[in-house]
């Protein structure tokens, strides 16, 4: 017995400075258990079995199997335990039967009892960090939402106060002025919606304000094929006239940005061999720095578009709250004037006065309607062209038809868009198309998305679509080249006209 206590009393101080640590994923953490339970247990049938003064100890392990792995696995080791004890001890024990009954049934039952207390515990402690978790992890979230909001408050500090395209453009001339003797410069952007080159900015040539690809000279298009700038010594002959007519030597930058082709830098020279290679060497420095600006201004303008969103349903708010009620207090001062001055010369002026205001606050109410329409979390696009095409068909003369097939929705950004370009497109034919009949055509899967608008007007010029700001066509395109979508415009002067917007994720 003395034997036994000295080596419990040891294991009790070496589990005191190195405790037991349960892992579900470590074996060896539960052969350490299982080892622990094994020496009280032995220990105990050593000394007197349930009569041992060191039953005791066969609780503290049957509580660490509960911490360790719950009721299940507390109670099946309080079972092996009582078992292991209680059989031997009603073989050997030379107590009476009644001793050995009460002595068997009292340790049985507290060992049972630790054994679901300690699985108790355990699923309270657990929950209770689980929960303390949690609140951590809102914590921590909370210090990094606050940490990227402070860094972006430095961010919107630090950044000039104009962050315009052209100043841009005007700056990055002027660094290649600094750098780069030349006679003739541009910078052409890539539009990726259709696939041309718009004229950002130019000196000493004069050029047409959009270039497609075929518009472009062989020795552009052989720099935009290389990825790299290339210098042409001798324009003329194989590569072709420059930009400029009398152009004897070129240098030709593709502008590159985030793996994407958004610009064409092309110097010329009146002299051949002017430009060669150590213009090539300098220009290689320059030209992807000026890339990320041009790209940074671009997507800039982007975001000040999608702004604009909100700014445009505040523009709404005001002009119901104030214009719209003004305009109607003055048709009702009109009407009250009207009856006043019945017989009398003003009458017949008041009368088209009258009805000039209404036609106002008729159209004030209908692009108030039309600003603040929109698709949300709980209506879609379909809904809201099927509301805006009744509108158009009530106002206008126009036959009107609208077919749709929409099994699942777009992310509500894209689908916002698609929906202002489809907005643009049906305004521009109820305004500018004399048309007799509109179709929209909408198709969405969740992947994919197409909408169609055609008519049957007037049409306009393709060649001059892109450069018509006022019927809208640059913002469709900038809305579209925001999400990454397609959008065409097919045009016939006098057939009508056709706007194909795709979008693919």
């Amino acid at each position: 017995m003395a034997g036994w206590g000295a080596v419990l009393v040891v294991y009790a101080t070496f589990r005191t400075f190195v405790p037991l640590r349960y892992q579900e994923e470590n074996p060896w953490s539960l052969l350490q258990l299982l080892g622990e339970l094994a020496l009280t247990i032995i220990a105990v049938a050593a000394t007197g079995y349930w009569n041992s003064p060191f039953v005791f100890t066969v609780i503290s392990a049957v509580m660490a199997a509960g911490f360790a792995r719950g009721f299940g696995f507390g109670l099946r080791l309080a079972i092996a335990c009582d078992l292991a004890l209680t059989i031997p001890f009603w073989l050997l024990s030379t107590a009476t039967r009644s001793v050995r009954l009460q002595d068997s049934a009292q340790w049985s039952a507290e060992l049972i009892l630790v054994a679901l207390v300690a699985g108790y515990a355990r699923r309270v402690f657990v929950e209770a960090e689980v929960r303390h978790s949690l609140a951590l992890d809102r914590i921590s979230r909370l210090a990094e939402a606050n940490a990227l909001l402070s860094s972006l408050h430095r961010v919107a500090q630090s950044l000039p106060s104009s962050f315009d395209l052209d100043e841009i453009l005007t700056s990055t001339m002027s660094r290649v002025r600094e750098m780069v003797d030349f006679s003739a410069a541009a910078i052409l952007l890539r539009d990726g919606a259709d696939d041309t080159w718009t004229v950002a900015i130019t000196e000493g040539v004069r050029l047409s304000p959009e270039l497609s690809d075929d518009e472009l000279p062989p020795a552009l298009r052989a720099a935009v094929e290389d990825a790299v700038p290339r210098a042409f010594p001798q324009l003329g002959g194989a590569h072709g006239p420059g930009l400029a007519p009398m152009a004897g030597s070129g240098l030709y930058a593709p502008l590159w940005a985030r793996d994407q082709l958004i610009g064409l830098l092309a110097l010329e020279h009146s002299e051949a061999g002017h430009l060669g290679y150590p213009q090539e060497r300098v220009l290689e420095g320059l030209v992807e720095p000026a890339a990320l600006a041009i790209d940074n201004a671009r997507w800039f303008a982007r975001l000040r578009t999608v702004g604009a969103a909100e700014e445009r349903t505040r523009i709404a708010r005001e002009l119901h709250d104030r214009i719209g009620q003004s305009l109607a207090y003055v048709a009702f001062e009109l009407d009250r004037i009207l009856k006043r001055s019945e017989g009398q010369p003003v009458h017949a002026d008041l009368d088209r006065l009258r009805s000039d205001v209404r036609t106002v606050v008729s159209e004030v109410r209908e692009t108030l309607y039309d600003m603040r329409t929109d698709v949300t979390e709980e209506r879609g696009l379909s809904d809201a062209l099927g509301s805006f095409l009744d509108r158009v068909r009530d106002r206008s003369s126009l036959d009107v038809s609208f077919r749709y097939q929409e099994s699942a929705r777009l992310p509500l950004l894209q689908e916002r868009e698609m929906w202002r370009i489809a907005q643009e497109a049906i305004t521009n034919v109820e305004r500018h198309a004399r048309a007799h009949h509109v179709s929209v055509q909408w198709r969405c899967d969740g992947d994919s998305a197409l909408l169609v608008v055609s008519d049957d007007g007037r049409g306009f010029p393709l060649g001059r679509a892109g450069r018509i700001d006022s019927y809208g066509m640059v913002g469709m395109r900038e809305r579209a080249d925001a999400i990454g979508a397609h959008l065409e415009f097919d045009s016939t002067q006098g057939r009508g006209a056709t706007v194909r917007c795709r979008l693919t994720q």
